[in-house]
C-alpha cells in the first residue's frame, strides 16, 4: 500500500488537522487518533479439500469514551491493519455524527470468501470469534456485517460466542437473522440511510428531485439504494459499476433488473440494455449525483479533476482521499460525507442491540421512522456546524463528532 493512500494515514491527518482548529491540546489529539486495543488473530481452518490453510484475522478497538464499540466484520483478500484501524476510527465518529452512544472498533479477516465454501466461511467465522471471544460481548464490543459478511455470518458469530458464553446472547452481535432477534430493516440500513440525507440536502438547498444517478459498487448498500431511490424518489440510474467494470445508459436502468443479471452472471457488465464501461470511466460522466459505493480512495487527486457531478454521496467509508477532498471542494461539488451519509447502518445495528437488550422486536414502518428522525437531525446538526465554522460538510461532521468525543474522554479520563 501507497503511504499517501494509506487510509489510518489519511484519517488521522484529518483528525489531527480539525482538532488543531479547535484548538484541542495535543495529549487529547493523540486519544483521539489512537486505538485503545489491536488484536491479531491466527486462524488455521480445514478447507473441504482436508488440507490446512492458515487466515489473519484482526479486531480493532478505537474508542469507548461514548458507549460500547461498535462496527461490522469483513472478508476480503485486501484487509490490512491499517485499512481496519481506519474504519474503527470512522466508527467512533460516525456514532458521535449521529449521537449514539457507542464507540468504535473494526474486524477483518484476509480472505476470498468468493473462493471458500459454505462450510469453510462458518469454520472461519466460528474460529475467528473463539479467538476473539474474551474482548467482545454485548456490553463491550458488538460486532456487526460489512465487505462480503452477511445475516447468516452474524447468526454462526452469535451461535459460536452463545456457545462459548454458555448462553443466548443476541445482543453480541447486530445484522443477525430476523429469527435469531435481527431487525426489520437492517438489509437496507445504510442505503436508506443514504437516502434521507440524500433528500435532507435537497429540500435544504431546495434542489429539485428526481436526481440523475451512479452508483460506484453494487454490493448490498449500492444496489439497495439504488432500488429505493428508483421506486420511491424516481431517480434516473443511468450508470453502475461492480468490481468486474461498469454499464451505461443515458436513458435510465431498472436497478432490479441489473440485480437479476448480476446474479446469474455474476457481475453487472454485458447487461443487454446498456453499455458496457472500464470501471473507472463512471467516475467521469455528468450526473446529478455520483454515489460512491464501493471500496477507500475512489477519487484521488488523479482523478478528482474529471468528475463532472452536482453532489457525491460516500456510501462507501473513505472513498474520498484528502486530496481530493480540496479539488472536489474548488469545483464546488457537495459531499455528503461517510460518516454522515452512510451512518445508517451503524443506527439501525444500535436499534437492534437494544431491542435484543429489551427483549423487544420492532415493526419496520417504526424502525425507518426512527432511522429518519435520527438522519434528519444528523445532517441539520452537521449543516448548522459547517457554517457556525464556514467549513465543508465533512469537516463540520467532524467538528461535532470530534466535541462529543472530547467531552465524553475528559468525563470519563480526566
Amino acid at each position: 500500500m501507497k503511504t499517501k493512500d494509506n487510509p489510518f494515514k489519511i484519517a488521522k491527518e484529518r483528525i489531527e488537522k480539525i482538532a488543531k482548529f479547535l484548538g484541542i491540546e495535543d495529549s487529547i489529539i493523540k486519544i483521539l487518533e489512537t486505538p485503545q486495543k489491536e488484536v491479531k488473530v491466527s486462524l488455521p481452518i480445514k478447507m473441504d479439500d482436508g488440507k490446512i490453510k492458515v487466515f489473519t484475522g484482526y479486531r480493532i478497538e478505537h474508542n469507548n469514551a461514548r458507549g460500547p464499540y461498535k462496527g461490522g466484520i469483513r472478508y476480503h483478500p485486501d484487509v490490512n491493519l491499517d485499512e481496519v484501524r481506519a474504519l474503527a476510527l470512522w466508527m467512533t465518529y460516525k456514532c458521535a455524527v449521529v449521537d449514539i452512544p457507542l464507540g468504535g472498533a473494526k474486524g477483518g479477516i484476509i480472505c476470498n470468501p468468493k473462493e471458500m465454501s459454505e462450510a469453510e466461511l462458518e469454520r472461519l467465522t466460528r474460529k475467528y470469534v473463539d479467538e476473539i471471544y474474551d474482548i467482545i460481548g454485548p456490553k463491550k464490543d458488538i460486532p456487526a456485517p460489512d465487505v462480503n459478511t452477511n445475516s447468516k455470518i452474524m447468526g454462526w458469530f452469535m451461535d459460536e460466542y452463545s456457545k462459548l458464553a454458555g448462553k443466548i446472547s443476541k445482543a453480541v452481535v447486530t445484522g443477525k437473522p430476523i429469527e435469531l432477534g435481527g431487525s426489520f430493516g437492517r438489509e437496507t440500513a445504510t442505503a436508506r440511510g443514504g437516502q434521507f440525507v440524500k433528500n435532507a440536502m435537497l429540500k435544504e438547498t431546495g434542489r429539485k428531485k428526481p436526481l440523475t444517478t451512479i452508483i460506484q459498487g453494487f454490493g448490498n448498500a449500492g444496489s439497495n439504494y439504488a432500488k429505493l431511490v428508483y421506486k420511491e424518489d424516481k431517480d434516473t440510474i443511468i450508470a453502475i459499476s461492480d468490481s468486474k467494470g461498469a454499464i451505461y445508459n443515458p436513458n435510465g436502468l431498472d436497478p432490479e433488473e441489473v440485480l437479476k443479471h448480476k446474479k446469474s452472471t455474476g457481475s453487472v457488465i454485458n447487461y443487454p440494455k446498456a453499455v458496457t464501461l472500464p470501471r473507472e470511466d463512471i467516475l467521469k460522466l455528468e450526473c446529478d449525483i455520483l454515489v460512491l459505493a464501493a471500496l477507500e480512495n475512489a477519487i484521488t487527486k488523479e482523478n478528482a479533476n474529471e468528475i463532472k457531478a452536482k453532489y457525491i454521496l460516500e456510501l462507501a467509508n473513505g472513498p474520498i482521499t484528502g486530496e481530493a477532498d480540496e479539488i472536489l471542494r474548488k469545483k464546488n461539488i457537495l459531499v455528503l460525507p461517510d460518516i454522515l451519509a452512510n451512518a445508517g447502518g451503524v443506527v439501525v445495528s444500535y436499534f437492534e442491540w437494544l431491542q435484543n437488550l429489551k427483549e423487544e422486536h420492532w415493526s419496520k414502518e417504526e424502525v425507518d421512522k426512527k432511522l429518519k428522525d435520527v438522519m434528519e437531525n444528523a445532517y441539520k446538526n452537521v449543516k448548522e456546524k459547517a457554517e457556525k465554522y464556514g467549513v465543508d460538510l465533512r469537516t463540520g461532521a467532524y467538528i461535532l463528532a470530534i466535541e462529543k468525543v472530547v467531552r465524553a474522554i475528559k468525563e470519563k479520563c480526566f
